[in-house]
């Protein structure tokens, strides 16, 4: 279970990466950016709490 929190923040980054694609690509829409911002802050800091704390 402590390999997966330590991954945790890098996945949800990688979904607001995925997010941003989409509206590159697909379809623009102001909710994809809101959702890609807040899975990149929430992402970052949750990498950076986690590992701070879980180690």
């Amino acid at each position: 279970m402590k390999t997966f929190l330590q991954y945790l923040g890098i996945f949800l980054v990688l979904c607001g990466v995925i997010c941003l694609v989409v509206y590159f690509f697909a379809v623009p829409s102001n909710a994809l950016l809101a959702t890609s911002l807040v899975l990149e802050v929430v992402g970052i800091l949750g990498y950076i709490l986690i590992n701070k704390y879980v180690q």
